[in-house]
């Protein structure tokens, strides 16, 4: 088994969004927000090559939608998807698996994109099968008003309509093995139904797709949770139990969303768990 780090584009999001209850007095001391209250967010994705499959963990925004769109989201940087596949060795083409930790368009957009004339909507990865789970995908598909805008008709219509979506069994437990996939997973209901955080064994070291369970490290702290999650008090526990799991068996968490920060590891204080190391991916994997 091979790892790759995707970087699929930067943008930016509502500080206050992004840390809810916390005040922004507090809040910038980790995460910075620019003149119009706007803090720094990537959207990194994990590419799995394992055998004769390759797995891509999200895919970020994708292209698809008007400028009026993005330009609530102000993008800003370099990275793209397909390029950034495209450095680590593969193409679209290749990817055998999109496993999706949930269906919000900023995890899900890459991965349907436009058709040759635009007059609709095809997968992406064309030789890929596209991984959630049912009770997610129900969520998804009948939005409530909190989440309607986050669940994209464009997003999830064709990815039905395209034959190439799966779905895992469901989960009776907490952490479960992911199907036929060398990875467990965390399951996590406070951001929304069913958010699947993938746990990889690799090199030694346990390594967590954090999703929007922990978006940056200012995340840490348990109360500092985003506005935007529909169960925040199931994610306040949710945030205690694996956030001590993290800092008792010395997990490597990936960071989906921090721009800055890729790979941390936590410990425990009096204060709770707390932000122990800092490691660039390849720091950590390839040195």
């Amino acid at each position: 088994m091979t790892l790759h780090p995707i970087e699929a584009g930067n943008f930016k999001l509502d500080g206050g969004g992004m840390f809810g209850v916390v005040p922004k007095s507090i809040w910038q001391r980790t995460n910075p927000a620019d003149a119009n209250n706007l803090i720094d967010i990537a959207a990194r994705c994990l590419l799995i090559e394992d055998g004769n499959r390759l797995c891509l963990i999200d895919t970020g925004m994708g292209h698809k939608q008007s400028d009026k769109f993005y330009s609530y989201y102000s993008p800003w940087g370099s990275y793209d998807l397909k390029s950034s596949l495209h450095e680590a060795g593969f193409s679209m083409e290749e990817v055998t698996d999109v496993f999706l930790s949930h269906l919000h368009f900023d995890h899900v957009g890459g991965a349907m994109q436009w058709n040759k004339d635009r007059t609709g909507y095809e997968p992406a990865f064309k030789n890929a099968q596209f991984w959630t789970n049912e009770k997610h995908w129900k969520w998804a598909i009948e939005p409530n008003a909190r989440e309607k805008a986050s669940f994209l008709e464009e997003n999830l219509k064709p990815m039905q309509a395209s034959g190439q979506l799966r779905f895992l069994k469901e989960n009776k437990k907490v952490i479960e093995k992911a199907g036929d996939f060398n990875f467990d997973i965390f399951y996590a209901d406070g951001h929304t139904e069913k958010q699947m955080l993938p746990m990889i064994e690799y090199q030694g070291k346990t390594l967590v797709f954090m999703a929007d369970l922990l978006p940056t490290t200012g995340h840490i702290p348990l109360p500092y949770v985003m506005g935007y999650d529909t169960r925040p008090l199931q994610t306040l526990r949710e945030k205690a139990l694996f956030l001590d799991l993290a800092a008792t068996r010395g997990y490597y968490l990936f960071l989906e969303h921090d721009a800055h920060h890729e790979v941390i590891t936590l410990k425990h204080t009096e204060k709770g768990p707390r932000l122990d190391q800092v490691f660039s991916f390849n720091e950590l994997f390839n040195s």
